[in-house]
């Protein structure tokens, strides 16, 4: 029988890390201050870490640190030093990493333990397991979208080395983890930066739909974890939840302890999934994980047709809902026993009189307490009340009693000496190369074909597919660039690999990978010029020196950095670099389909903030109505060191040049995030 699998709890604060302990998880991921992927959970400092880390291994668990942001071009040193500091207590065992620079500053700043790839890195396909272990992993996150058959083809394709870690419960995001910019695009934000501003929970409307189409239910998959015990490369179960408290941490741990130890015992399920209620989550969901039954996880995509949304999608559990009291009171009626110290929500985050409060006593289940709140805060009758964490008696006491073994713990810790003097080694900068303009079409338009070629103004690149590859001629392949998708699942590894194998038959040379581990799919890299396409998330000149050693050529930057970090980063880039300065990029791209509204139409944000929607195979890519334009910008640019500038030739719908919907979105342009920056 193959070892079981590790038991892998979020902790967002010392009370969900010593809950996790007690639980009896077998490993804890969590962050620190700077450079976590989940920004507002109050995260640890380094001595915090490092007391927690020695206890932990002094109790034969683990501690993963989530180091899972991008880095940008001048915070190189500051990620590097903040590692050595790591360094002067007990190392912990991994870093999670979603950034190509983090492997090697990591080495440079003394750490020798694993490197795990978060689901933000993107490794979505079985070829890129191989890409992952020349890159220095040993484990690899995998995205939430994928079915059990998915997991399989991975888990049959693994390389020597590598493990893979499964999500089996926790918060869904609507877009793929690691493709989606909506609310980098929406204010600098970004959800790569553990900034997200969650637009997927909020109110959109098209025609006369409104509702809160996006927001995903909680991914659950309880009893059904028992179908991964058969694969002994999934050396992890994950749950989701660092911004979740001790409660939810204890609760959840002990369930999936319980299904993982007692798979086949009919009590043991019933007191898992008696725990899972309990550990105030939102409604679940088996999202894409059954292959026969896959299912769009939102509310809306689990109602009947012409239904409301009944689901609720906001963090915690519903407990109660305002009513209308005597003499303008406002009141909350609650629908299930709530303790003193328990701590709730009223409303979402999005409405205008959300708060939190803690409650100072008991009530019974269909009790009532009068609320409190500032005049301007005044919910409307209906509202739902949430209740987000709560501290039992018998919890209390569990974590008093671990909190005294923390405490206890005094793990010797080096001297800081010259850490701040300390700076990782940079790149050379690459020197100046030929200035090259790419037109990306979905398809060559008639008479476009003469004017294609490198050397004769603007080149043509055109997204790899059957049609182009049928209908544009054979002498054209060796001038047009080529695009990958950004995402491939593991069902479409083969036909990508016969579509790549076909166009370099027929002459193509220069090729755009939208993942970095699309290089995998290369057997040979001879005769060919690859190109990190913008969708590979590059921000800082170390990636691009990961990206050079993998056999890259050309790296086009994050189109989520601001004027400052673009400016910068030309100086550190071992590549020449490009950038998208025209066109409609996604703000994300999802798996589970745009529910109840009509593609190419557009739909609105209460601040009339327009987006629209297209499928492309399995995805669904979403855009804003305003494309991006940095055509001022590029004089600036070419003087930084940028040689090539992409105009990306999407098609938006006629609403959003000026049509029906003019006046509630008026034709603009957007420079993302050029003037603001991204926090």
């Amino acid at each position: 029988m193959s070892a079981k699998p590790e038991l892998l709890a979020p902790a967002g604060d010392i009370s969900s890390a010593l809950a996790a302990l007690a639980a009896g998880a077998d490993a804890l991921y969590l962050g620190l201050k700077h450079f976590s992927a989940r920004m507002q959970a109050e995260n640890f400092s380094t001595e915090e870490l490092g007391r927690l880390t020695d206890l932990a291994q002094a109790e034969g668990r683990k501690i993963y640190l989530a180091l899972n942001t991008f880095l940008k071009p001048g915070e190189i040193g500051q990620a590097a030093r903040l590692l050595r500091r790591v360094l002067l207590g007990p190392a912990p065992d991994a870093l999670i990493v979603q950034d190509l620079a983090l492997p090697d500053l990591a080495r440079q700043a003394g750490y020798s333990g694993e490197i795990f790839f978060s689901t933000l890195a993107g490794l979505t396909h079985q070829r890129a397991c191989l890409a992952a272990v020349k890159a220095g992993a040993s484990r690899v996150v995998l995205p939430r979208e994928l079915s059990l058959d998915e997991i399989r083809l991975l888990h049959a394709a693994l390389p020597p080395g590598l493990g893979l870690e499964v999500f089996v419960h926790g918060a869904l995001c609507y877009n793929v983890s690691g493709r989606c910019w909506w609310s980098s695009y929406l204010g600098g934000k970004s959800g790569l930066r553990g900034r997200c501003v969650q637009p997927c929970r909020r109110i959109y409307t098209q025609g006369g739909r409104e509702g809160r189409f996006f927001s995903c239910l909680d991914l659950s998959l309880d009893v059904l974890v028992k179908t991964l015990l058969d694969m002994p490369g999934v050396l992890s179960w994950k749950i989701e939840g660092r911004k979740k408290g001790a409660h939810y941490v204890f609760h959840t741990v002990s369930a999936y302890r319980l299904l993982r130890d007692c798979p086949g015992e009919t009590q043991a399920r019933r007191e898992a999934l008696s725990l899972l209620e309990l550990s105030l989550g939102r409604p679940g969901s088996r999202a894409g994980f059954l292959p026969q039954r896959k299912a769009t996880p939102t509310a809306f995509g689990e109602t009947k047709p012409g239904e409301k949304q009944k689901l609720q999608t906001a963090s915690g559990l519903l407990c109660g809902k305002i009513a209308p009291g005597e003499a303008g009171e406002i009141l909350l009626k609650t629908r299930m026993e709530l303790l003193a110290g328990d701590f709730l929500r009223v409303g979402y985050e999005d409405e205008p009189w959300h708060q939190t409060l803690s409650l100072q006593r008991a009530l019974p289940k269909n009790g009532s307490l009068t609320l409190k709140v500032p005049k301007h805060k005044t919910p409307k009758n209906g509202t739902p009340v949430f209740l987000l964490d709560r501290r039992e008696a018998g919890l209390l006491s569990l974590l008093r009693e671990w909190r005294k073994r923390l405490e206890a713990r005094k793990p010797e810790r080096g001297e800081a000496g010259n850490i701040p003097d300390f700076e990782p080694e940079l790149p050379a900068p690459a020197g100046k190369a030929r200035r090259l303009d790419i037109m990306l079409r979905g398809s060559l338009p008639r008479g476009m074909e003469g004017k294609s070629g490198i050397g004769q103004g603007t080149v043509q690149g055109i997204w790899l597919s059957p049609r182009a590859l049928l209908e544009i001629s054979r002498t054209l392949f060796s001038r047009i660039f080529w695009w990958l998708p950004p995402v491939i699942w593991p069902e479409e590894e083969d036909r990508w690999l016969r579509l790549i194998s076909r166009a370099r038959r027929d002459g193509a040379r220069h090729f755009v990978c939208n993942s970095p581990w699309q290089i995998s799919m290369f057997d040979t890299l001879r005769g060919l010029a690859l190109n990190a396409g913008p969708f590979c998330n590059v921000t800082n000149g170390p990636a691009v020196e990961a990206l050079k050693k993998m056999g890259f050529s050309r790296a086009l930057v994050s189109p989520e950095l601001g004027e400052e970090d673009y400016l910068a980063l030309p100086g550190q880039s071992p590549l020449p670099l490009g950038i998208v300065s025209k066109g409609f990029l996604p703000v994300g791209i999802t798996r589970y389909g745009a529910g109840p509204l009509k593609a190419d139409e557009l739909w609105f944000s209460p601040k009339k903030e327009g987006f629209w929607s297209r499928r492309y195979g399995q995805n669904v890519w979403l855009y804003p109505a305003w494309p991006l334009d940095l055509g001022s910008k590029i004089p600036l640019l070419e003087r930084a060191g940028y040689s090539t500038f992409v105009q990306i030739g999407e098609s938006p719908p006629k609403a959003s040049r000026g049509g029906a919907k003019e006046k509630e979105s008026p034709p603009r342009s957007s420079e993302f995030n050029w003037n603001i920056g991204v926090l």
